[in-house]
């Protein structure tokens, strides 16, 4: 179990998220938005924080940790004095030269353990093993990424667990810059980016929308990992997890989703969990659009048992009464009431926002922006789940407006925010496809596990 000391650690500077503002001595921004009044002496120890001053005093380091956890912040760790007590887990099967070019990437600073996890050229994984000289352990029959990890750790003692897919390409001294981090003795476990190999210049354009759009490419904004937040999980193709964190390893019920699971026990445990897009490592995209979309429909499946060991947190959209009301308004075609209800929504907030000292015009702009973020959400639910039923509505008349603005939202909104550089319409018709792909994956588990939670929305009582 993670310390229970609430103050960030001496030695750590902290620095402001790129959504905070500063309004006198008041904090707005983080996941999700909110807003912190500071005393004085509150601003004045951030402001030292934020300067470099990391030998803050215990109040000071006790609100830079609630500012952390509220994603109005992220630390920054002190340099290392020295390597990281590591090892890396691959797991394996198959894929002799993917795996060589992995291990080669990883040269031979920190020892590797690989897991052939019942490939069926056992020579080739084995020889590919000993030329970079990593540890073999085999097993007869494939179980999945989560078992070939499970088998390893049991043969694990260092202080530091970094896994890393056969496929991946890490930076030099990948490890070594994530684990500044685990001087925060609640730090779990810290990801970084996984993003895809670079296309080269006039690549088709299915591997140029693969490399704009990977499921497991998390961004560019770093985060704390939330249930529920910006970022809500990492991929365990890269992380470095504190072995004391592993009490439960993956789940070995779990052939999709382990890493989901994971991450979001080891939250319910108490541990912080880190995202570093400063670090990168490069990751292999499918190579046609059949392994793209299958790829999607298996991580669909993973919803449903994973809304069972986790109530709650697999609904596909949260939605808030007043903001979820305009945006059906809008759906409607009725803009005067969409117009009354985010009136409506500004006069409820406006009694929070004004004992703070906001002015009145950033709480209307909330109430848009809101409503905003519904209708997409909606639209991108809507696509996941029932695109087909979209589809219907483009070739009716009554139903052809909201339709269309269902299946456009969620892709126009990434097009303009990712600037893939692809023709918005191919764009946008890749998206619905593959969206409808995890739909259909999510469809097939609620079928197998007899539930429905992944295609309910949640309600929230936020206005």
């Amino acid at each position: 179990m993670p310390l229970t000391t609430a103050a960030l650690p001496a030695g750590f500077d902290v620095v402001l998220d790129a959504s905070v503002q500063r309004h006198g001595r008041v904090l707005i921004g983080g996941d999700p938005v909110r807003a912190m009044r500071l005393t004085e002496a509150g601003c004045a120890a951030i402001d030292a924080l934020i300067a470099g001053a990391s030998d803050g005093t215990q109040k000071a380091r006790e609100l830079a940790r609630r500012l952390v956890d509220a994603g109005m912040a992220h630390p920054r760790p002190p340099r290392a004095v020295g390597p990281p007590h590591a090892t890396v887990v691959v797991p394996a099967r198959d894929r002799a030269e993917e795996l060589a070019r992995c291990l080669a990437a990883l040269g031979r600073k920190t020892p590797v353990v690989v897991v052939d996890d019942g490939s069926a050229d056992r020579r080739k994984i084995a020889d590919v093993a000993a030329t970079y000289g990593a540890t073999l352990i085999r097993r007869e029959c494939s179980g999945g990424p989560g078992r070939a990890r499970n088998a390893a750790i049991e043969a694990i003692d260092t202080e530091l667990i970094a896994f890393l897919d056969s496929d991946c390409i890490p930076e030099p001294d990948w490890i070594a810059q994530l684990a500044t981090h685990f001087a925060d003795p609640q730090v779990g476990a810290v990801a970084p980016r996984v993003r895809p190999l670079s296309p080269a210049p006039g690549a088709p354009f299915r591997e140029r929308f693969a490399a704009a759009r990977s499921p497991i490419d998390l961004g560019p904004a770093e985060s704390a990992v939330v249930p529920g937040g910006r970022v809500p999980y990492v991929p365990t193709a890269a992380i470095v997890v504190r072995r004391a964190a592993l009490e439960r390893a993956f789940d070995p019920g779990l052939r999709y989703g382990e890493d989901v699971d994971l991450v979001w026990r080891l939250h319910d445990a108490g541990w912080r969990v880190r995202y570093d897009p400063t670090v990168i490592v490069e990751h292999s995209e499918p190579q046609s659009w059949h392994r793209l979309f299958a790829r999607r429909m298996r991580y669909g499946t993973s919803a449903a048992p994973l809304s069972d060991r986790h109530p709650g947190r697999l609904a596909p959209l949260v939605l808030r009464p007043v903001p979820a009301a305009t945006a059906l308004l809008l759906l409607a075609r009725r803009p005067d009431l969409a117009a009354a209800s985010i009136g409506l929504q500004t006069i409820l907030l406006d009694g929070r926002t004004r004992r703070l000292g906001l002015p009145r015009w950033m709480t209307l702009r909330w109430s848009v922006v809101s409503t905003g973020w519904t209708l997409i959400g909606i639209g991108h639910a809507a696509t996941i789940l029932a695109a087909p039923a979209l589809l219907v509505g483009l070739f009716r008349r009554r139903t052809r407006v909201p339709a269309g603005a269902l299946l456009l939202a969620a892709p126009m909104k990434e097009w303009h925010d990712r600037h893939p550089g692809m023709n918005p319409l191919p764009w946008t018709v890749a998206c619905i496809v593959d969206d409808a792909s995890y739909g259909l994956g999510v469809w097939r588990g609620c079928l197998r596990h007899r539930t429905r939670a992944p295609l309910l929305p949640r309600f929230s009582r936020a206005s």
